[in-house]
């Protein structure tokens, strides 16, 4: 069974802001964008890269985040879904599951949420 790390999720209060920022201070470009009535992602990506850094603006919370209300997640994609599903539930780490979307979350012992995708 292979882990493979692909994106870091960042909740942000202002999206054209923090795109600005991350184009002019890292380089990083728009590669792709979700849009829905409630909330903005947009994924961001290095010229030489694979690893994303996704951008989540929630409409409803204009304010700067509290790092402390933990809105931001690790992701790993499995390339044997269904055996890492059966190892995070025999270890009794999977604290979340969303199975329209087809992934689940683990918590780590400090409390962080890790997201585990399949291959698709």
């Amino acid at each position: 069974m292979k882990f493979r790390m692909i994106h870091e999720n960042l909740n942000v209060s202002n999206l054209d802001q923090s795109i600005a920022f991350y184009q002019e201070a890292f380089g990083l470009r728009e590669v792709r964008r979700n849009e829905k009535a409630d909330f903005t992602i947009v994924f961001l990506q290095g010229p030489d890269d694979n690893f994303e850094l996704e951008l989540t603006w929630l409409k409803d919370h204009p304010q700067k985040y509290d790092l402390g209300e933990c809105e931001f997640h690790l992701a790993f994609r499995a390339d044997d879904f269904e055996a890492a599903h059966r190892k995070h539930e025999e270890m009794g780490c999977i604290c979340f599951e969303n199975h329209a979307m087809g992934i689940y979350f683990v918590e780590d012992p400090d409390g962080y949420w890790l997201e585990v995708l399949p291959v698709r």
